[in-house]
């Protein structure tokens, strides 16, 4: 038996637990630039905001309603998930942490798994005040259907758990198909396309039909649906592609500023990369104008490198970005946006190293990838960084104008706490 543990709104709710007073309040947490709305309250849906809302547009929305926004901290935010996951680590055989708001237990063999994940659910909000909903079933696709249940309908305390095969049924019935963990956007047009409209439609097909008209992510999730295990959530989570990309606090012209911003999504992509333990073939960098500038001159580019050997090596692949964004680079234009983009992906282990190969020796510069890693995942982002990257004052870094201190990681932001009797 598995156990989705998924936190309800979590930026929203890491910002109300710093902000108390906002509890029952319309709250919305922004995207880089503090351009779009990313996350929401469920009191924030009620006044018509929606994700990915530019916040521009909803401007009066946002005023007449009293919202209160953040920009996105993802420092912040990934400090009170560690914590989050500590609680939940500590009460389970195993975790395996899929995203930044959600893990899978197994709790194959505990005993009352339905009260289990009830004690844990109000230790997390005891002790952390993020509430989560949990799902419990014999698949991790049935489980995150679960949890989807759980968060809807306050009637299940935060658990729901499907344990045979009525309530199996039952769940698919009330479920939406676009919905389902698996199935995208492309697999939901063909299924729709043969009259089939909801999860228990797709779960009563033959396994025959299911093998004729889809692919192997397809029939997992097939198999998933009606009660057989086999999705490896590792292979899942380890992207085709990784792209990083801003669009900047201010347009910049100059090619150093530029430079800047290429190597710290270089850097960013690198990271993600080893991450989750896979390497690069190619890097792509993409560079833009302002296209809603139609009184300036408008121009976009992309260049990409292709690696000798396959890497997640952040000097390499900066190297390699450096050289691609040098080759598109147009004086006079006033650039709005870039990015990184990584891919040809493959497992870290086995590579085939290349006879003209570099690297002299991959295994030292692979240890001091590790130690980087580390300092920064000990300090704080960007301990270590390269020169080239910048400063925090560069002019192409994003705003941040309703940005939450690190409170749980930075000395120099930590809370204070004032008297005002």
């Amino acid at each position: 038996m598995y156990a989705l543990v998924d936190c309800n709104s979590f930026f929203a709710s890491v910002e109300k637990v710093f902000h108390p007073g906002l509890e029952g309040k319309p709250v919305c947490v922004l995207s880089s630039n503090d351009g779009n709305i990313v996350a929401l309250t469920p009191e924030a849906k009620a006044v018509g905001l929606r994700r990915g809302d530019p916040v521009f547009k909803v401007r009066n929305i946002i005023g007449h309603n009293n919202v209160k926004l953040f920009s996105t901290n993802m420092m912040l935010y990934a400090a009170m998930s560690k914590r989050v996951m500590n609680i939940i680590r500590k009460s389970v055989p195993s975790l395996e942490v899929y995203s930044i708001d959600e893990g899978f237990a197994n709790i194959t063999g505990c005993p009352k798994q339905e009260e289990l994940m009830r004690s844990i659910a109000e230790k997390i909000k005891l002790y952390t005040d993020i509430p989560v909903s949990v799902g419990i079933a014999p698949t991790k696709t049935l489980a995150k259907i679960g949890s989807r249940f759980a968060k809807q309908y306050k009637g299940y305390r935060s658990v729901c758990m499907i344990d045979n095969e009525e309530k199996r049924r039952k769940a698919l019935s009330l479920s939406n198909l676009a919905d389902v963990w698996g199935i995208g956007r492309q697999t939901l047009v063909k299924l729709n396309y043969y009259g089939i409209t909801t999860p228990l439609e797709f779960a009563d097909k033959s396994e025959a039909w299911i093998k004729s008209h889809l692919t192997k992510p397809g029939v997992q999730t097939w198999y998933e649906l009606n009660g057989t295990p086999c999705i490896d959530t590792h292979e899942v989570k380890r992207n085709k592609s990784i792209c990083t990309s801003r669009s900047f606090g201010q347009m910049i012209s100059d090619l150093d500023s530029l430079k800047s911003s290429v190597a710290t999504f270089a850097s960013s992509c690198a990271n993600k990369l080893r991450g989750q333990r896979s390497v690069a073939g190619c890097v792509t960098v993409f560079l833009s104008s302002n296209p809603f500038r139609e009184d300036l001159p408008q121009y976009g580019n992309s260049a990409t490198c292709t690696f000798l050997t396959p890497t997640a090596d952040t000097l390499e692949i900066t190297k390699a970005a450096m050289q691609a964004v040098g080759s598109i680079y147009r004086p006079g234009i006033l650039y709005k946006r870039s990015g990184v983009i990584v891919s040809d992906i493959f497992e870290e282990s086995p590579i085939q190293l290349n006879l003209f190969d570099h690297i002299g020796n991959r295994k030292d510069r692979s240890a001091l990838m590790k130690t980087i890693d580390a300092i920064n995942q000990k300090y704080g982002i960007k301990t270590v960084q390269l020169v080239i990257e910048g400063t925090k004052q560069e002019p192409w870094k994003t705003k941040c104008d309703f940005r939450t201190p690190n409170y749980l990681t930075s000395l120099d932001e930590i809370m204070v706490i004032k008297d005002y009797t």
